[in-house]
């Protein structure tokens, strides 16, 4: 339905020039900034990931890029440093299936 609604509204949208939406999207980063003030910085196997995550997202250009390297390196950090049992299985197989992807 959304879909649907989307090829009428896309004429108008299309109007809003991409200039106008760098205001919004630099709000959005500001926002995500916020989040590493929570950060716990002592532990290395929760900040490099979610710095990792940080950094890969305007290098890659993607955010989906960012959250899977930060995803792979979360559960590779938690299993070198004999951690591993704190991490939830789907979070291995998610790195598993992120990891086939880069490599195939």
């Amino acid at each position: 339905i959304f879909f649907i609604l989307s090829c009428f509204l896309n004429p108008l949208v299309s109007i809003v020039p991409a200039c106008a939406t760098a205001p919004a999207l630099i709000l959005v980063g500001c926002h995500m900034v916020i989040g590493l003030g929570k950060l716990e910085f002592g532990d290395y196997t929760e900040s490099i990931p979610a710095l990792v995550a940080m950094f890969m997202m305007p290098f890659a250009y993607s955010i989906s890029t960012g959250i899977e390297f930060g995803i792979i390196s979360y559960t590779v950090l938690k299993f070198l440093s004999g951690r591993g049992k704190e991490v939830h299985w789907i979070m291995y197989v998610l790195s598993f299936i992120f990891v086939l992807n880069y490599a195939l």
